[in-house]
């Protein structure tokens, strides 16, 4: 067994001052030089820093650290001013909620402030890019990914960075500000912070304005292009709940140029997620002291979770579904989606109480849970894509929920589940929820999500922990504090 590392503070301090000036400590300099990274280095790398007794769950550390965050970090291109991230699986773009996941662990690292300063930044200079070529109705949107102009052009829905006026022209479950908060209760960065507020509310604005057109407080999909599956593509992209989804024109707005944009149907994924990015923005605001952009936050927030107790909660599903937007009739559907408002803290105690329940019960114990669908549904796939398979992003969303409202025990079980099969099967994009075989890219950039599960306790049986580092900030003279 690998005994937990005993360090001085001496001991310590040299140990990371070592670290910082290895050659391959950062693969890519914010001047975006790359590096070469092997798995010894990242090995070597993360001794110090990540703490366990158990060298299986060391080893799944190395692979996520290697495989789907330094492996997935790329040189400055054009359009990107800085270093980007890439999701793997021969998608080379920078895309929006695998960002969140990715430069959580990042920052974990000593010495990669600039690094992920610059990948939100990329962000924001798309953000510049598009409000001046568009319309003020699309101001503030973020795409579902960014991309560089190296991508080939093989047609109008192709990834190249040169289509990005009109593909992508949809968006992405809209967790920035989850994630900005999150690097920031690793790594103190106010200045990330202050840069991203402002193009966060943006973006916020931008999705309440475009995805709640009747301002009940509930959230669709949509695209700018008017494809069906495109407006899909901003969620789980093949979610049973959304197989009926048509596009229509805006209920209010009828401008000369506009078109069947906007979804007739609510989902309660993202609008979970929006409810969430909305706590982490008022908390941001408050550390810099704007108790201005804190309220319109909460406020938001308070609005969203009363409209999805009043219309999307089903007793008998126990979880949140999907509404008709026009008439509020629920989709019987249950899927994943339905469980993340736990994160968000949108359900009551007793509401909370029944989505545990559920989850515990043969409708959804899959031997690897949690399949992304009911088993009764008839699209039920144990290897389905958003069909009944399992991703870690959600699986660590719901058991985050649940610890929230002291269901440990379940969380623990599922959690620890799926980190167990990560370790024995790798880590991947998704896997087949009965019997635990990879599926999709191996080595995803957000699967590394598996990890934090056990980073964030989220399974007693699983002990993992990461080692301060303000000491090498101080001596690298990038403190945490204002």
């Amino acid at each position: 067994m690998l005994d937990r590392i005993q360090l001085t503070r001496r001991q310590l301090v040299a140990s990371m001052a070592a670290l910082a000036a290895m050659p391959s400590f950062a693969q890519i300099s914010p001047s975006g030089q790359q590096k070469e990274y092997t798995r010894n280095a990242v090995e070597h790398l993360l001794r110090p820093l990540l703490l366990t007794k158990d060298p299986s769950l060391f080893r799944l550390a190395v692979d996520a650290y290697h495989q789907c965050i330094l492996g997935k970090l790329r040189p400055i291109e054009a359009p990107f001013r800085h270093t980007w991230l890439a999701p793997g699986g021969g998608y080379e773009d920078q895309w929006l909620w695998d960002t969140t996941f990715v430069t959580d662990l990042l920052a974990i690292l000593p010495g990669q402030r600039e690094i992920i300063r610059g990948v939100y930044q990329n962000f924001w200079d798309f953000c510049d890019r598009w409000n001046i070529a568009k319309p003020e109705y699309a101001h503030g949107m973020v795409a579902n990914f960014i991309a560089p102009f190296s991508e080939p052009d093989t047609g109008p829905d192709s990834r190249s960075g040169r289509n990005w006026r009109t593909f992508p022209a949809y968006s992405q479950a809209p967790l920035l500000a989850w994630g900005v908060e999150r690097v920031f209760l690793r790594n103190q960065d106010l200045e990330l912070v202050r840069t991203a507020l402002p193009y966060l509310e943006a973006f916020h604005n931008w999705y309440w304005r475009e995805r709640d057109i009747t301002g009940i407080g509930l959230i669709a999909v949509g695209s700018y292009s008017g494809v069906t599956q495109h407006a899909r593509y901003e969620t789980n992209d093949l979610e049973v709940d959304l197989d009926t989804l048509q596009l229509t024109a805006h209920t209010i707005r009828h401008g000369a140029n506009e078109g069947k944009w906007y979804g007739d149907i609510l989902i309660p994924t993202n609008t979970a997620y929006l409810l969430l990015s909305e706590q982490s923005l008022s908390r941001l605001a408050l550390a810099v002291h704007d108790h201005e952009l804190a309220a319109r936050s909460l406020a938001r927030y308070q609005k969203g979770v009363l409209a999805m107790r009043e219309h999307m909660w089903e007793e008998d599903a126990g979880c949140f579904l999907a509404v008709r937007r026009d008439s509020l009739e629920k989709i019987y559907n249950p899927t994943v989606g339905g469980f993340t408002p736990l994160m968000a803290g949108v359900p009551t105690t007793k509401q909370a109480a029944r989505m545990a329940e559920v989850l515990d019960g043969p409708e959804w114990s899959t031997p690897l849970t949690i399949p992304t669908v009911i088993r009764t549904d008839k699209a039920f796939r144990s290897d389905g894509f958003w069909r009944g398979d399992v991703w870690p992003a959600t699986v660590y969303q719901v058991t985050t929920g649940l610890v929230h409202y002291g269901h440990h025990k379940l969380a623990a079980k599922i959690a620890g589940a799926n980190i167990d099969n990560a370790m024995r099967n790798g880590i991947s994009e998704h896997y087949d929820s009965i019997t635990g075989k990879p599926l999709g890219v191996a080595g995803l950039g957000m699967s590394a999500v598996v990890l934090t599960m056990a980073l964030d306790g989220l399974s007693p049986a699983y002990q993992i922990s990461a080692r301060k580092t303000n000491l090498l900030y101080a001596r690298t003279g990038q403190s945490g504090h204002a």
